[in-house]
């Protein structure tokens, strides 16, 4: 049995203001949380007073993408989403992605800074195949005692538009991906009803999950959250649908933005939002208030879609912070839960948080309040996987 004592952090729940208490671990789980616990034999680390938050849950990247670590390459992606998706299908070969350092250099950037859990989408198509699907597990594989990696296999290029893409999709979950991806099933795919009856199928014959990028904008993208909604209800599929981008939610008006968070919340149906660029940014108080499950995620990381990013989830919770106006301690504390137990909730984490008998999965960062360190993104002073330290002052540790 190992035992760890954290002494004198201010554990952080949502809508708990955070108060002076001692975490107990035991076997890499949390054995209790109170004041003055008593653990003779337990290694203890004084945290002086910082503020301990669960292990932050990135919904949303591509590490089959990315080229960190990498020589710096010119972005030449333009601005169409399907410039952006040509270029990188054909300059994949070129620059040597999907790249297993590249991607396993950018999850210990994201350890570092205190991301515990991480969904990523992974290319599948007839020109990669499931060579992305491979190489992002050998990535993880490196990192498997620091972070959790769950897999989408994603039809990036088209689902009917790209013959031969469907039966690879199956291929992936029938190889162990536990999420089936989509892309703009009118916009791009240009067969709104076909795309999604594949995909839930795909979905229901296989146990997986879904998650679909939805560009599409104003009436056009919010016509399909209903029609993704619908598809939800009639499979009993509530809590195992993500809609990723969303971007038509935040070009409703106030009432329909609620009205659907009200229709997503009663389904089962999450949101992901990343802050991408210009993109709108869904709601975060319309979701909080339909009680609707709302994610966040990094998206592209110094790719050939986009030359920024760092993979650090606070910088990104603080993003959409700040590009949804929020203002009040309480608002931004919405944000900081989407990333943490929103993100929980779309990846299905039954046990997760600062609560006794979940995974010790924690980030330590120093400030007075949760808000303020979602404004001023203190370096992580220490990471916890599963009880045990990860990384340590932004920093990732030796592996045991």
């Amino acid at each position: 049995m190992t035992e760890l004592l954290l002494r004198g952090g201010r554990p952080w729940n949502p809508g708990v203001a955070p108060e002076l208490a001692d975490i107990h671990v035991v076997d890499g789980r949390i054995a209790a949380i109170g004041a003055d616990l008593a653990a003779p034999a337990a290694e203890v680390i004084d945290l002086d007073g910082a503020l301990v938050l669960p292990g932050l849950v990135d919904t949303h990247c591509h590490l089959d993408k990315t080229l960190w670590s990498g020589p710096w390459v010119p972005n030449t992606g333009g601005r169409t989403l399907a410039g952006r998706i040509a270029n990188g299908e054909s300059r994949r070969a070129e620059l040597g992605l999907p790249n297993v350092d590249y991607a396993g250099n950018l999850l210990a950037a994201m350890i570092a800074a205190g991301t515990t859990h991480v969904r990523s989408h992974v290319d599948v198509d007839p020109e990669i195949g499931l060579a992305g699907v491979e190489v992002v597990r050998a990535a993880a594989e490196r990192h498997r005692d620091r972070v959790d990696v769950e897999l989408v296999a994603f039809p990036q290029g088209g689902l009917l538009r790209r013959p031969g893409t469907a039966k690879l999709l199956e291929a992936a979950l029938a190889d162990g991906v536990e999420v089936i991806g989509g892309l703009d099933p009118a916009g791009y795919d240009d067969d709104a009803a076909g795309h999604l009856d594949l995909v839930f199928g795909l979905a229901e014959r296989y146990g997986a999950k879904i998650d679909i990028h939805l560009h599409d904008g104003g009436s056009l993208g919010a016509w399909q959250f209903g029609l993704i909604v619908e598809r939800t209800r009639a499979l009993g599929l509530a809590g195992r649908v993500t809609i990723s981008h969303a971007y038509a939610m935040g070009q409703q008006e106030p009432d329909e933005q609620r009205r659907i968070a009200e229709e997503l919340a009663a389904a089962g149906v999450a949101m992901v939002t990343c802050a991408v660029g210009e993109a709108p940014v869904v709601p975060v108080r319309v979701m909080a208030g339909a009680g609707a499950t709302l994610a966040l995620g990094n998206d592209g990381i110094r790719d050939l879609w986009t030359p920024y990013g760092d993979g650090d989830m606070l910088r990104r919770i603080s993003t959409v912070a700040y590009r949804d106006r929020l203002v009040a301690d309480t608002e931004i504390e919405l944000a900081l839960r989407a990333g943490t137990h929103g993100g929980a909730a779309v990846l299905g984490l039954t046990e997760y948080g600062l609560t006794p008998g979940a995974p010790a999965d924690l980030c330590v960062v120093d400030g007075p309040t949760p808000a303020a360190a979602v404004v001023a993104l203190p370096p992580r002073r220490l990471v916890f996987k599963r009880g045990r330290m990860v990384a340590a002052n932004g920093a990732l540790l030796a592996a045991d």
